[in-house]
């Protein structure tokens, strides 16, 4: 089924739901107004898995001039060389081991494609190659593909030590000028969970979030010791959590003692 996410996107959701991805993987598909459906160009953000049927659909969404992927985890991923195969587009990421037939995207480079600027940028944290995707002109204040940056529900996990807290929280601040800068509300179109509205107070949310967490590890390293394991840190910290997400609980705790501690 396909969901209108906001004037120049849509998204179809991938047959992948779990504890870490939530629904699903949401693949977007980019286009300009104005198009006929015999004609219409778009652009598709994170394909996802090896599924026939999803990537049917993606591919009968309209002539693919590009595809992008916001960083390299498989549920985002794992479907692109398939898709390039029934497309024929180009695949570009951040990382040039991902891409077919096109370069790596740079920081700041603004894509033109499908009628539609896409403003690329760097947003490491998750992921050291995690990019978000701003589209100046989708509605009155613009709208971002943050991929795994920004979620739909919940929090993000930093995949330490590929992710690193000190690049997200700068991640985080990036966002917030963007927010500023656009002077009206910009959507939020995560690839987990349902869009939000506003990128403002998202991210007020998600750095709130965030130290609190950090205020939660001193506070255990104060009772364990400044030594202390990481299973014995997330043991106190994340007491209730669920068996299926403990790993990432652990992740997010290495990231944590990683900012704290100053590591290198």
């Amino acid at each position: 089924m396909w969901v209108t996410s906001s004037e120049l996107t849509r998204y179809r959701l991938a047959p992948n739901p779990g504890p870490m991805s939530l629904d699903g993987t949401n693949s977007y598909v980019v286009a300009a107004r104005g198009q006929s459906p015999q004609s219409t160009a778009v652009v598709v953000v994170d394909p996802g898995p090896l599924e026939a049927t999803h990537l049917g659909e993606l591919a009968a969404a309209g002539r693919v001039e590009l595809v992008l992927l916001t960083h390299h985890h498989p549920d985002h991923t794992e479907g692109a060389a398939e898709f390039h195969r029934l497309t024929g587009a180009p695949v570009r990421a951040f990382d040039p081991a991902l891409c077919i037939e096109a370069p790596a995207v740079v920081d700041g480079e603004v894509i033109e494609a499908a009628g539609v600027r896409i403003v690329v940028l760097s947003t490491p944290g998750h992921t050291a190659d995690s990019i978000s995707l701003h589209v100046p002109d989708d509605g009155d204040g613009g709208s971002v593909l943050t991929g795994d940056t920004i979620l739909g529900r919940g929090t993000t996990v930093i995949g330490y030590p590929d992710g690193r807290l000190g690049d997200y929280l700068a991640s985080m601040r990036r966002f917030e000028a963007l927010a500023h800068a656009a002077r009206k509300p910009v959507t939020v179109l995560p690839a987990h969970g349902p869009v939000l509205p506003d990128l403002a107070a998202i991210v007020e949310a998600y750095i709130a979030h965030r130290e609190e967490r950090l205020d939660q590890i001193r506070d255990a390293l104060a009772r364990l010791g400044a030594d202390a394991p990481v299973g014995a840190v997330t043991d106190l910290v994340y007491a209730d959590v669920d068996p299926s997400v403990r790993r990432a609980a652990e992740a997010s705790v290495s990231a944590q003692l990683d900012y704290l501690r100053g590591w290198v």
